[in-house]
């Protein structure tokens, strides 16, 4: 994915993410609600999303749908964190999290749990 997104655009792409594809009407109404948006605010930032592509629009009534998944964006921006704060380096991401302390027990066996799926998959 090539797609930059801003905080706002990724306001607009979750809504669509979680809901499926939505008018620009029902989007302004779930973010009014949520962060307190006006209409015109969201028909902007829904514009610079159909601008960059990552975001359809379909009649009748400005229906959006997302053309990018959550999965790629977040796959984009944790390329982007690891290239910018950690050398490109994932191992050091992992580590800089395990040092963080800020890891439940129940998240810490997750991770294991990931990473021997991992080693699995690597093997075969």
């Amino acid at each position: 994915m090539s797609v930059k997104l801003f905080d706002s655009e990724l306001k607009v792409m979750d809504v669509l993410w979680r809901t499926g594809d939505r008018t620009a009407r029902e989007i302004a109404v779930i973010l009014g609600e949520e962060t307190g948006w006006n209409t015109n605010t969201t028909y902007t930032v829904i514009k610079k999303c159909i601008a960059k592509g990552a975001v359809q629009r379909s009649e009748p009534g400005f229906l959006c749908h997302a053309l990018i998944s959550k999965r790629e964006v977040q796959a984009a921006e944790t390329e982007a964190l690891i290239g910018k704060l950690f050398d490109g380096s994932p191992d050091l991401l992992f580590a800089s999290l395990l040092d963080s302390k800020k890891l439940t027990g129940e998240q810490l066996e997750r991770l294991r749990h990931l990473v021997t799926a991992m080693e699995k998959e690597h093997r075969s």
